[in-house]
C-alpha cells in the first residue's frame, strides 16, 4: 500500500517485536537485519503519528498505545492470514472434503500425513474410513473415497498407485494354544504346513496369495476382526504386518515375527478417472511423511 496506507510487512514487524521485545531476535525471526527491524517500526510509527515502542539501551517496551493497537491489530492480523491461506487453498482447488480410505491401522505415518495436509489445506476437511480386508479397491472405484491407503501388491489397470510407504516386518497371528504361540520367531518354511486365514472375493487372485500363502485349506474372511476371531478359535493362522498385530493385540492371540517373507508395504490408490489437485497434494503429504 502508498500514501497514507498502511504496509503488511510493518505490521508483521510490529507484531513479532511485540513478542519478542528485542530487535535482535525479531530480525533474526524477519530474516532482515536489526536496523530495518528499526526502520520498518520508524515507519509504522509516522503513519500512526505516535509512538508505539519505548526504547533504552536496557529494555524494549510496548507504550500504553503500542499495547492498544497490539491487542486490536492481533486478531485482525490472524483473520487476514487464515482468509489468505483460504484464498490460495481454493485457488489451487484444495478445498471441500478429500475421502479418504485405509486398510489395517491408520498408525502413525498415516496420521502425520493427515495433519501435515490438513495444515497446509485448512480448507479441505478429511474424512477417514476403514476398507474391509476383502476389498482393498472397490470403494475407490464405487466413488466412495477419493483415495486410499492399501496393502499392496497393487496391479489394477484402472488406478494410479502413489506414494508406497510403511515397510515391515510381517508376524503371523496364532492361538495360545498353537505350537508356535511360545516361539520368539519362525522361519517362512515352517508356515509351509499351517493353514493361514485369506481373503475373500472381491479381492483379487493375485492380493489374496500375497496375504496368504498357498498351503493347507483354511477359512476366507471379509474383515480383519472375522480373521482374529478364528485365530482366537485356533482354526487356522493369519499374516499380519507388525504395526496392525501391535493395534490388535489381545490375550487369546499370539503374534510371532516371521523371517525370510516380504514386508508388509502400503501404498497410496486412486482412480485413473478421479485424480484431482485434493489427492495430488494429499500424496506429496504422503511422500513427505515417508522420507
Amino acid at each position: 500500500m502508498g500514501g497514507n496506507g498502511l504496509e503488511i510487512r510493518e505490521l508483521e514487524c510490529f507484531l513479532v517485536l511485540a513478542e519478542e521485545l528485542h530487535f535482535g531476535r525479531a530480525g533474526e525471526r524477519l530474516y532482515i537485519s536489526q536496523s530495518r527491524v528499526s526502520q520498518l517500526l520508524a515507519a509504522l510509527e509516522r503513519r500512526i503519528g505516535a509512538r508505539l515502542v519505548e526504547r533504552t539501551s536496557r529494555r524494549v517496551a510496548l507504550t500504553t498505545l503500542g499495547e492498544r493497537f497490539l491487542a486490536e491489530l492481533k486478531p485482525s492480523y490472524t483473520e487476514l492470514v487464515s482468509v489468505v491461506a483460504r484464498t490460495r487453498a481454493a485457488a489451487r482447488g484444495v478445498e471441500g472434503t478429500l475421502r479418504l480410505g485405509f486398510q489395517g491401522t491408520a498408525d502413525a505415518r498415516l496420521m502425520g500425513a493427515i495433519e501435515s495436509f490438513q495444515e497446509r489445506h485448512p480448507a479441505c476437511a478429511t474424512e477417514i474410513v476403514e476398507l474391509p480386508f476383502a476389498d482393498p479397491f472397490g470403494a475407490v472405484r464405487r466413488g466412495d473415497v477419493d483415495a486410499a491407503i492399501v496393502l499392496l501388491p497393487v496391479a489394477e489397470p484402472d488406478l494410479v498407485l502413489g506414494p508406497v510407504f510403511s515397510s515391515e516386518r510381517q508376524t503371523v497371528a496364532v492361538s495360545v494354544r498353537h505350537a508356535f504361540a511360545g516361539r520368539s520367531s519362525l522361519a517362512a518354511a515352517e508356515l509351509a504346513g499351517t493353514p493361514l486365514i485369506a481373503a475373500t472375493d472381491p479381492a483379487p487372485a493375485y492380493w489374496r496369495e500375497a496375504h496368504a500363502p498357498s498351503g493347507p485349506p483354511a477359512p476366507a474372511v471379509r474383515t480383519l476382526q472375522e480373521g482374529l476371531t478364528l485365530v482366537a478359535a485356533d482354526r487356522a493362522a493369519m499374516l499380519l504386518c507388525r504395526p496392525t498385530a501391535d493395534y490388535h493385540g489381545r490375550k487369546d492371540v499370539v503374534f510371532v515375527p516371521v523371517d525370510g517373507l516380504p514386508d508388509s508395504v502400503l501404498g497410496m490408490v486412486w482412480h485413473r478417472d478421479g485424480e484431482t489437485e485434493r489427492v495430488r497434494e494429499f500424496a506429496r503429504a504422503v511422500a513427505a511423511d515417508a522420507e
